[in-house]
């Protein structure tokens, strides 16, 4: 199950001034999806003309894709899904197919640490729609629930849009979804000429182009400690890219001194214990992005980033040790973090 993590963002508040190079305007929209908020900074040489209008069709395209996404609500697509007869091909939405398909892609490279059939497991630690009180399973019923879960059920068609399952798997995309929603929004601030933006949902951002001071975004990764406020880790220049980060540090329980993480080893069946307290993905899509950091949290620091340098992927970790934390970073990170070390 993802987390949700606060994030620290470098926005420059001036909203109009001049400059040799021209006005900038900022505008700022936000509002409520997918169980969280979302916000989007837009930076422009004139005045949007009508942010409101813009602010529905953000709303309008982020409220299709719950509909489609979401476990909370009854009839969504994916909840329709798990109804559908098995081993019989079904039609799906071009968005549920291609959140699939990235999902399986990466279900194969993590082998099974992540996984969208995980539903029955999160459902039975209580970190589901219906949220129980925090309760330890048996292991036979866990065993019992594993025999439920496993990518390996589905089989997808992305080009005619099917998808086959060959047992009675249920889905849950909320590893993903945050991230390509963002992608959606991204996609259609772009359609209508937008190339200067900020797009987070739930912690999960996407940048292009430049803020108002014309520079590069600044996107701060925070100091994975329980407990307290936002404390800044690394304060990274970025544009054109998204990161998504994933972790346990402040979501979890526990139960006679055992510190249950709200994040499941589909492979286990059983919360994470390892000392991995954050992962951070930069990758041009945040709907990547957030499955991966998800993946990486799951399999801990030395596999994840062995993982990471065989695909070229940009994974930034933050390990927690006696004494603190340390971070750990694969090789298609490193540019990011001397980019960062510059503005120090």
């Amino acid at each position: 199950m993802l987390a949700s993590f606060w994030f620290c963002l470098f926005v420059f508040t001036a909203l109009a001034g001049c400059s040799d190079e021209g006005s900038v305007y900022k505008a700022r929209l936000t509002g409520a999806t997918m169980g969280t908020s979302y916000s989007i900074t837009l930076v422009t040489n004139e005045p949007i003309s009508d942010s409101d209008s813009l602010q529905r069709d953000v709303d309008e395209a982020l409220r299709q894709l719950n509909q489609q996404m979401s476990t909370y609500i009854d009839n969504s697509e994916i909840n329709t899904l798990k109804t559908s007869p098995v081993d019989q091909w079904i039609s799906i939405s071009k968005p549920v197919a291609e959140v699939l398909g990235m999902s399986l892609l990466v279900s194969d490279w993590s082998h099974g640490a992540f996984d969208v059939t995980l539903r029955p497991l999160i459902d039975l630690w209580g970190f589901g729609p219906t949220q129980t009180d925090d309760q330890i399973p048996e292991q036979s019923e866990i065993h019992r629930i594993l025999q439920e879960v496993g990518y390996e059920h589905i089989q997808l068609d992305e080009k005619n849009l099917k998808v086959l399952r060959t047992a009675a798997v249920d889905m849950d995309f909320s590893a993903v979804a945050k991230g390509y929603g963002v992608d959606v929004v991204a996609s259609l601030l772009e359609q209508k000429g937008l190339n200067n933006y900020l797009v987070e949902i739930g912690g999960e951002i996407r940048l292009k182009g430049h803020n108002p001071k014309r520079q590069d975004w600044r996107v701060a990764v925070e100091r994975p400690q329980a407990g307290l406020g936002q404390r800044i880790y690394k304060a990274i220049p970025l544009t054109d890219k998204a990161i998504a980060t994933s972790g346990d540090y402040r979501n979890y329980f526990e139960q006679n001194g055992q510190r249950y993480s709200h994040t499941i080893d589909p492979r286990t069946g059983k919360p994470v214990v390892h000392n991995l307290a954050s992962v951070t993905v930069i990758h041009s899509s945040a709907a990547m992005a957030d499955a991966l950091a998800t993946a990486f949290n799951v399999m801990g620091a030395e596999e994840a980033r062995l993982l990471a340098n065989s695909k070229e992927i940009a994974a930034f970790f933050i390990i927690k040790q006696e004494n603190g934390f340390i971070e750990l970073s694969s090789e298609a990170f490193k540019p990011y973090l001397a980019a960062a070390q510059a503005l120090q």
